[in-house]
Protein backbone atom coordinates (compact mmCIF):
# COMPACT_ATOMS: atom_id res chain seq x y z
CA UNK A 1 0.00 0.00 0.00
CA UNK A 2 1.27 3.47 -0.87
CA UNK A 3 1.31 6.26 1.65
CA UNK A 4 -1.45 8.72 0.80
CA UNK A 5 0.08 12.15 0.25
CA UNK A 6 -2.55 13.58 2.62
CA UNK A 7 -1.21 16.80 4.04
CA UNK A 8 -4.24 17.99 5.97
CA UNK A 9 -7.18 16.64 7.94
CA UNK A 10 -10.08 18.53 9.51
CA UNK A 11 -11.37 17.08 12.81
CA UNK A 12 -15.09 16.35 12.95
CA UNK A 13 -17.07 18.63 15.22
CA UNK A 14 -18.44 15.69 17.23
CA UNK A 15 -15.06 14.23 18.24
CA UNK A 16 -14.88 13.64 22.00
CA UNK A 17 -12.64 16.13 23.81
CA UNK A 18 -9.28 15.10 25.15
CA UNK A 19 -8.71 14.43 28.83
CA UNK A 20 -5.95 15.35 31.28
CA UNK A 21 -6.28 12.05 33.15
CA UNK A 22 -3.51 9.57 32.24
CA UNK A 23 -4.90 6.80 34.47
CA UNK A 24 -6.25 4.67 31.55
CA UNK A 25 -2.73 4.67 30.11
CA UNK A 26 -1.36 3.63 33.51
CA UNK A 27 -3.85 0.76 33.71
CA UNK A 28 -3.04 -0.48 30.21
CA UNK A 29 0.68 -0.47 30.97
CA UNK A 30 0.09 -2.15 34.32
CA UNK A 31 -1.62 -5.00 32.45
CA UNK A 32 1.31 -5.19 29.99
CA UNK A 33 1.46 -6.21 26.36
CA UNK A 34 1.19 -2.62 25.14
CA UNK A 35 2.31 -1.88 21.59
CA UNK A 36 3.55 1.70 21.10
CA UNK A 37 2.99 3.57 17.83
CA UNK A 38 4.85 6.88 17.90
CA UNK A 39 4.76 9.90 15.60
CA UNK A 40 6.51 13.22 15.13
CA UNK A 41 4.98 14.68 18.27
CA UNK A 42 7.21 12.59 20.52
CA UNK A 43 10.29 14.29 19.08
CA UNK A 44 9.22 17.93 19.37
CA UNK A 45 10.79 18.19 22.83
CA UNK A 46 14.08 17.22 21.17
CA UNK A 47 13.87 20.27 18.93
CA UNK A 48 12.40 18.51 15.88
CA UNK A 49 9.08 20.13 14.89
CA UNK A 50 6.05 18.05 14.04
CA UNK A 51 4.01 18.35 10.86
CA UNK A 52 0.57 19.42 12.04
CA UNK A 53 0.64 20.78 15.59
CA UNK A 54 0.83 24.43 16.55
CA UNK A 55 3.62 25.83 14.43
CA UNK A 56 3.87 22.52 12.54
CA UNK A 57 6.10 22.46 9.50
CA UNK A 58 3.25 21.91 7.02
CA UNK A 59 2.34 25.57 7.47
CA UNK A 60 5.51 26.49 5.57
CA UNK A 61 6.83 23.28 4.00
CA UNK A 62 5.50 20.59 1.63
CA UNK A 63 7.34 17.28 2.13
CA UNK A 64 9.10 15.72 -0.83
CA UNK A 65 7.06 13.14 -2.72
CA UNK A 66 8.47 9.98 -4.26
CA UNK A 67 7.19 11.00 -7.67
CA UNK A 68 8.95 14.39 -7.57
CA UNK A 69 12.20 12.91 -6.28
CA UNK A 70 12.44 10.16 -8.88
CA UNK A 71 11.11 12.26 -11.74
CA UNK A 72 13.20 15.43 -11.51
CA UNK A 73 16.92 16.02 -11.20
CA UNK A 74 16.16 19.57 -10.04
CA UNK A 75 13.90 18.22 -7.28
CA UNK A 76 16.68 15.87 -6.17
CA UNK A 77 19.17 18.74 -6.11
CA UNK A 78 16.83 20.85 -3.96
CA UNK A 79 16.12 17.90 -1.69
CA UNK A 80 19.76 16.96 -1.09
CA UNK A 81 20.83 20.57 -0.53
CA UNK A 82 18.12 21.02 2.08
CA UNK A 83 18.58 17.58 3.60
CA UNK A 84 22.36 17.94 3.76
CA UNK A 85 22.03 21.15 5.74
CA UNK A 86 19.22 19.74 7.88
CA UNK A 87 21.26 16.64 8.71
CA UNK A 88 23.79 18.76 10.59
CA UNK A 89 21.10 19.90 13.01
CA UNK A 90 18.96 16.78 12.88
CA UNK A 91 21.92 14.57 13.67
CA UNK A 92 22.60 16.51 16.86
CA UNK A 93 19.10 15.93 18.31
CA UNK A 94 19.01 13.93 21.54
CA UNK A 95 16.26 11.77 23.09
CA UNK A 96 13.87 13.59 25.40
CA UNK A 97 11.84 12.47 28.41
CA UNK A 98 9.24 10.80 26.19
CA UNK A 99 11.78 8.60 24.39
CA UNK A 100 13.49 7.76 27.69
CA UNK A 101 10.18 6.82 29.32
CA UNK A 102 9.30 4.50 26.42
CA UNK A 103 12.69 2.81 26.75
CA UNK A 104 12.24 2.46 30.52
CA UNK A 105 8.76 0.97 30.16
CA UNK A 106 10.05 -1.46 27.54
CA UNK A 107 12.93 -2.45 29.80
CA UNK A 108 10.44 -3.10 32.60
CA UNK A 109 8.53 -5.53 30.39
CA UNK A 110 5.43 -3.35 29.98
CA UNK A 111 5.60 -3.11 26.18
CA UNK A 112 5.21 -5.75 23.50
CA UNK A 113 6.96 -3.58 20.91
CA UNK A 114 7.55 -0.14 19.45
CA UNK A 115 6.58 1.03 15.96
CA UNK A 116 7.68 4.52 15.04
CA UNK A 117 6.64 6.66 12.10
CA UNK A 118 9.70 8.85 12.76
CA UNK A 119 12.97 8.71 10.86
CA UNK A 120 15.16 10.31 13.54
CA UNK A 121 16.46 7.23 15.41
CA UNK A 122 15.75 8.80 18.81
CA UNK A 123 13.93 5.77 20.25
CA UNK A 124 17.02 3.66 19.67
CA UNK A 125 19.30 6.40 21.02
CA UNK A 126 17.20 6.36 24.21
CA UNK A 127 17.77 2.62 24.62
CA UNK A 128 14.69 1.04 23.00
CA UNK A 129 15.48 -2.19 21.15
CA UNK A 130 13.86 -3.88 18.15
CA UNK A 131 12.11 -0.68 17.09
CA UNK A 132 10.21 -1.03 13.81
CA UNK A 133 10.96 2.05 11.71
CA UNK A 134 7.78 2.16 9.64
CA UNK A 135 9.06 4.95 7.38
CA UNK A 136 12.76 4.05 7.44
CA UNK A 137 15.66 6.07 8.83
CA UNK A 138 17.61 9.11 7.72
CA UNK A 139 20.91 7.58 8.83
CA UNK A 140 20.92 5.21 5.82
CA UNK A 141 21.08 5.87 2.08
CA UNK A 142 20.04 3.51 -0.72
CA UNK A 143 20.91 3.52 -4.43
CA UNK A 144 17.81 3.27 -6.60
CA UNK A 145 19.78 1.38 -9.28
CA UNK A 146 21.95 -1.22 -7.54
CA UNK A 147 20.06 -1.14 -4.19
CA UNK A 148 23.31 -0.84 -2.23
CA UNK A 149 22.96 0.70 1.24
CA UNK A 150 25.49 3.06 2.79
CA UNK A 151 25.73 5.16 5.97
CA UNK A 152 24.43 8.71 5.83
CA UNK A 153 27.64 10.01 7.42
CA UNK A 154 29.56 8.70 4.40
CA UNK A 155 27.28 10.60 2.02
CA UNK A 156 27.59 13.71 4.21
CA UNK A 157 31.38 13.63 3.79
CA UNK A 158 31.04 13.31 0.00
CA UNK A 159 28.54 16.17 -0.17
CA UNK A 160 30.81 18.34 1.96
CA UNK A 161 33.69 17.66 -0.43
CA UNK A 162 31.53 18.36 -3.47
CA UNK A 163 30.09 21.60 -2.09
CA UNK A 164 32.84 23.47 -0.24
CA UNK A 165 31.58 26.56 1.55
CA UNK A 166 27.92 25.52 1.42
CA UNK A 167 26.56 26.89 4.69
CA UNK A 168 23.29 28.84 4.23
CA UNK A 169 21.09 29.79 7.17
CA UNK A 170 17.85 27.79 7.13
CA UNK A 171 14.50 29.20 8.21
CA UNK A 172 13.75 25.95 10.03
CA UNK A 173 14.19 22.18 10.15
CA UNK A 174 11.36 19.75 9.41
CA UNK A 175 10.46 16.28 10.79
CA UNK A 176 11.90 14.65 7.65
CA UNK A 177 15.28 16.33 8.23
CA UNK A 178 14.70 18.77 5.38
CA UNK A 179 15.82 22.36 5.99
CA UNK A 180 13.80 25.33 4.74
CA UNK A 181 15.91 26.95 2.02
CA UNK A 182 15.05 29.23 -0.88
CA UNK A 183 16.01 28.31 -4.44
CA UNK A 184 18.64 31.06 -4.28
CA UNK A 185 20.17 29.43 -1.20
CA UNK A 186 20.18 26.04 -2.89
CA UNK A 187 22.02 27.61 -5.82
CA UNK A 188 24.07 25.17 -7.88
CA UNK A 189 24.39 22.55 -5.13
CA UNK A 190 26.13 19.46 -6.50
CA UNK A 191 24.48 16.06 -5.95
CA UNK A 192 26.81 13.06 -5.82
CA UNK A 193 25.91 9.67 -7.35
CA UNK A 194 26.19 6.16 -5.91
CA UNK A 195 29.86 5.35 -5.34
CA UNK A 196 29.34 1.79 -6.59
CA UNK A 197 27.34 2.20 -9.81
CA UNK A 198 26.76 5.92 -10.38
CA UNK A 199 23.03 5.60 -9.77
CA UNK A 200 20.63 7.93 -7.95
CA UNK A 201 20.91 8.00 -4.18
CA UNK A 202 17.86 8.31 -1.94
CA UNK A 203 17.56 8.39 1.86
CA UNK A 204 16.24 5.08 3.15
CA UNK A 205 12.95 6.67 4.13
CA UNK A 206 9.42 6.35 2.77
CA UNK A 207 8.47 9.57 1.01
CA UNK A 208 4.88 10.71 0.65
CA UNK A 209 3.38 8.77 -2.25
CA UNK A 210 5.79 5.85 -1.81
CA UNK A 211 4.88 2.33 -0.71
CA UNK A 212 5.83 1.13 2.74
CA UNK A 213 7.55 -2.25 2.16
CA UNK A 214 4.87 -4.98 2.40
CA UNK A 215 6.95 -7.19 4.73
CA UNK A 216 7.32 -4.28 7.14
CA UNK A 217 3.59 -3.63 7.06
CA UNK A 218 2.82 -7.29 7.73
CA UNK A 219 5.33 -7.34 10.60
CA UNK A 220 3.50 -4.39 12.15
CA UNK A 221 0.15 -6.06 11.64
CA UNK A 222 1.46 -9.12 13.45
CA UNK A 223 2.64 -6.95 16.34
CA UNK A 224 -0.86 -5.46 16.57
CA UNK A 225 -2.42 -8.94 16.56
CA UNK A 226 -0.12 -10.07 19.36
CA UNK A 227 -0.53 -6.94 21.52
CA UNK A 228 -3.04 -6.50 24.33
CA UNK A 229 -3.53 -2.80 23.53
CA UNK A 230 -2.19 -0.03 21.31
CA UNK A 231 -0.74 3.21 22.69
CA UNK A 232 -0.35 6.02 20.14
CA UNK A 233 2.17 8.71 21.10
CA UNK A 234 2.37 12.05 19.32
CA UNK A 235 0.73 11.24 16.01
CA UNK A 236 -2.18 12.95 14.27
CA UNK A 237 -2.72 9.68 12.35
CA UNK A 238 -3.54 11.72 9.26
CA UNK A 239 -1.82 9.33 6.86
CA UNK A 240 -3.09 5.80 6.39
CA UNK A 241 0.31 4.21 7.09
CA UNK A 242 -0.26 4.66 10.84
CA UNK A 243 -4.05 4.88 11.00
CA UNK A 244 -4.50 1.39 9.56
CA UNK A 245 -2.94 -0.14 12.70
CA UNK A 246 -5.33 1.84 14.91
CA UNK A 247 -8.24 0.57 12.84
CA UNK A 248 -6.90 -2.98 13.04
CA UNK A 249 -6.58 -2.84 16.83
CA UNK A 250 -10.10 -1.47 17.12
CA UNK A 251 -11.52 -4.14 14.81
CA UNK A 252 -9.81 -6.80 16.91
CA UNK A 253 -11.40 -5.43 20.07
CA UNK A 254 -8.16 -4.12 21.57
CA UNK A 255 -8.10 -0.84 23.51
CA UNK A 256 -6.54 2.09 21.66
CA UNK A 257 -5.14 4.89 23.82
CA UNK A 258 -3.73 8.12 22.41
CA UNK A 259 -1.49 10.74 23.96
CA UNK A 260 -1.59 13.82 21.73
CA UNK A 261 -2.44 17.40 22.57
CA UNK A 262 -4.53 17.93 19.42
CA UNK A 263 -7.39 15.80 18.05
CA UNK A 264 -6.33 12.94 15.78
CA UNK A 265 -7.86 11.00 12.96
CA UNK A 266 -7.79 7.96 15.26
CA UNK A 267 -9.90 9.49 18.05
CA UNK A 268 -13.13 7.73 16.97
CA UNK A 269 -11.39 4.38 17.58
CA UNK A 270 -9.78 5.34 20.90
CA UNK A 271 -10.75 4.58 24.47
CA UNK A 272 -9.19 7.90 25.47
CA UNK A 273 -6.97 10.71 24.23
CA UNK A 274 -4.76 12.38 26.81
CA UNK A 275 -4.25 15.97 25.68
CA UNK A 276 -1.03 16.77 27.55
CA UNK A 277 2.69 17.11 26.66
CA UNK A 278 4.17 13.69 26.02
CA UNK A 279 7.34 13.90 28.07
CA UNK A 280 5.50 14.93 31.24
CA UNK A 281 2.68 12.40 30.76
CA UNK A 282 4.95 9.43 30.13
CA UNK A 283 7.25 10.35 33.02
CA UNK A 284 4.21 10.60 35.30
CA UNK A 285 2.84 7.30 34.05
CA UNK A 286 6.17 5.55 34.58
CA UNK A 287 6.38 7.02 38.08
CA UNK A 288 2.94 5.67 39.02
CA UNK A 289 4.11 2.24 37.90
CA UNK A 290 7.34 2.51 39.88
CA UNK A 291 9.46 2.49 36.72
CA UNK A 292 12.48 4.82 36.98
CA UNK A 293 13.18 6.95 33.91
CA UNK A 294 16.81 7.80 33.21
CA UNK A 295 18.14 11.29 32.69
CA UNK A 296 18.92 12.90 29.34
CA UNK A 297 20.93 10.66 27.04
CA UNK A 298 24.48 11.70 26.23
Amino acid sequence: MRMRPTLSWTPAADLPPGTTDPEPVVEALRAGGVLVLSGAGISTESGIPDYRGAGGSLSRHTPMTYQDFTGSADARRRYWARSHLGWRTFGRARPNAGHLAVAALAGDGRLSGVITQNVDGLHQAAGSEDVVELHGSLDRVVCLSCRAFSPRRELARRLEAGNPGFDPVAAGINPDGDADLTDAQVGDFRVVPCADCGGVLKPDVVFFGEAVPPRRVEHCRRLVREAASLLVLGSSLTVMSGLRFVRQASQEGKPVLIVNRDPTRGDPYALTRVALPLGAVLTTVAGRLGVPVGGPAD
